[in-house]
């Protein structure tokens, strides 16, 4: 089967549809003895296109089709995350509750034409390196390249990159201090 421009297997349609019909809506993982996320999670190695060891996708967590997203080991989406496909997740990520990450925006550059009319820009991978702490609610914007050690604090609308160790906070985004100087 083909959707948007990709074939997608019987097995990952299948997998699909028990995630967002079934799986999706179970407990939190750290509830009822766990097997929601031993489910979600069971379901999503089917899915996307690297799942690590010990990964927990928590409930309610969207993802598109998921095929092209990349997880490590021991990392995580939260609870009620927007996480377009193609997303590259490394090793050791705690993701707080209600985190969105965008991956299309809208061009606006040309100022005689409706912004409505100019479409869309073209798509951006976000990609979260190892040791990542991205607190709840976090907004990120298109393309970033969230470092390595690197903390994001709650409520930030992250809309640059930084470099390995910061601690970012605020809307704009902006370092607070170096990990390594705490």
């Amino acid at each position: 089967m083909v959707i948007k421009g990709k074939n997608i297997s019987i097995v990952k349609i299948f997998f699909l549809i028990l995630y967002y019909g079934f799986a999706r809506h179970l407990p939190s993982s750290n509830s009822c003895w766990e097997i929601g996320g031993i489910i979600r999670r069971f379901v999503c190695r089917h899915i996307f296109k690297k799942c690590g060891k010990n990964v927990n996708i928590e409930r309610k967590a969207w993802f598109a089709s998921g095929t092209e997203i990349e997880i490590g080991d021991n990392s995580g989406i939260g609870i009620n995350a927007h996480i377009p496909n193609g997303t590259i997740i490394g090793d050791n990520v705690m993701m707080g509750p209600n985190c969105f990450i965008l991956d299309i925006n809208h061009n606006y550059h040309n100022a005689n034409i409706p912004m409505s009319l100019q479409g869309f820009q073209k798509k951006k991978i976000t990609k979260i390196g190892n040791d990542v702490w991205i607190g709840r609610d976090v907004f990120i914007t298109p393309g970033r390249i969230i470092s390595d050690h690197s903390i994001i604090a709650a409520r930030c609308v992250l809309c640059k990159d930084f470099p390995e160790y910061s601690i970012i906070g605020g809307n704009p985004s902006k370092v607070i201090r170096d990990r390594r100087n705490s």
